[in-house]
């Protein structure tokens, strides 16, 4: 049943305490920027729920909030964390379906390294049937990112090659079982023949070590010189042009970030010849109602992977939250294989 907005005790839930812990950005720079600190426990308005959080996804976008270059949308929390996974302990009162005391996991715009956090309830999937807190707080941003830039944007289907750049990451890891339950032939791109070899473990027909071997010639002769049908891409800069020369007819370009630079200088003439397609979106500046579509799709379409075991999420290590800066430093030496998670308890 719905609760009354601004209730304290909850179906024999635990009281929900006036302030929490917290993750705060002292000021832009490096992780040790990165304090533990008191905030007011949020309270959720009509259409959200009260999550107390387990476990928190750590991701790229945060390290790049935390330089100073990410904002939160408007009205958005400071407080870092795009992904949740924990218990609802409040619901907002024109909410109906829910209840305190269900496990979920959640795409928030921000607000995840802190022990309560509000989410639009259309943002909120159940967690999957046998899964843990700390894997289920491994899914909502990479997965929401996969689903929508691969499989609706770049409309990748059973039978087409798939290469994703950045084999090992978060998104990588996840794009790569994603693409090969669909039945596409997938490749990947990773920067050492560890995580090539991980890559392949977890489904890449080929994974290229960009620091030893050209991905795109190597691509080309595991395609017999056709190219590859769609590409997930994360780096910018001067992959793009090299991403084009990949690119199959009527190939797929897929943007959603430039580690390296956004800026490049490209050669059209291939875009026409080959009749390609460039596109991208950034995800946490889209509407709720947006994003519940998105949720929508992966409830029915992935969530039955996750609940079977054909796919899930890659855990490299948890640290507790206070120690967020660790946890950023080590998303930032690029040794990781999968997700990071911070952990509340």
């Amino acid at each position: 049943m719905a609760l009354i907005a601004g209730a304290k005790y909850a179906c024999g839930m635990p009281a929900i305490p006036d302030s929490m812990r917290a993750i705060e950005i002292d000021h832009p720079g490096g992780p040790e920027v990165l304090r533990l600190g008191m905030r007011p426990t949020p309270r959720p308005g009509p259409t959200e729920v009260l999550i107390r959080v387990a476990a928190a996804g750590v991701n790229y976008p945060d390290t790049v909030q935390r330089r100073g270059f990410y904002a939160p949308p408007p009205g958005t929390t400071d407080i870092p964390g795009l992904e949740v996974a924990g218990t609802i302990v409040e619901v907002g009162s024109a909410l109906t379906g829910v209840k305190p005391g269900d496990a979920v996991c959640a795409l928030l715009a921000g607000g995840g390294y802190a022990e309560y956090c509000v989410v639009p309830f259309a943002q909120v999937l159940p967690m999957p049937a046998g899964m843990d807190f700390v894997t289920a707080a491994a899914i909502p941003e990479t997965f929401f990112t996969v689903w929508v830039n691969v499989f609706e944007r770049g409309k990748l289907r059973a039978g087409e090659a798939f290469l994703v750049h950045g084999g090992t990451s978060g998104i990588g890891t996840t794009a790569i079982q994603l693409a090969k339950a669909i039945g596409a032939r997938v490749f990947a791109t990773a920067g050492t023949a560890e995580k090539c070899r991980a890559c392949e473990a977890l489904g890449a027909e080929r994974a290229v070590n960009y620091r030893e071997e050209d991905f795109v010639a190597v691509l080309k002769q595991q395609t017999d010189k056709r190219g590859v049908d769609v590409i997930l891409d994360m780096v910018g800069g001067d992959y793009l042009p090299r991403n084009l020369a990949l690119l199959a007819e009527h190939g797929r370009l897929v943007e959603i970030g430039a580690q390296q630079s956004r800026e490049a200088k490209i050669d059209i003439w291939p875009i026409m010849q080959k009749r390609l397609t460039i596109t991208g979106s950034l995800l946490r500046p889209r509407s709720p109602e947006e994003k519940g579509i998105i949720a929508q799709a992966l409830y029915t379409h992935v969530w039955p992977l996750l609940e079977s075991g054909a796919v899930r999420p890659v855990i490299h290590e948890t640290f507790p939250l206070a120690q967020a800066a660790e946890a950023h430093r080590l998303l930032e030496t690029s040794t990781h294989v999968g997700k990071i998670v911070l952990v509340t308890n």
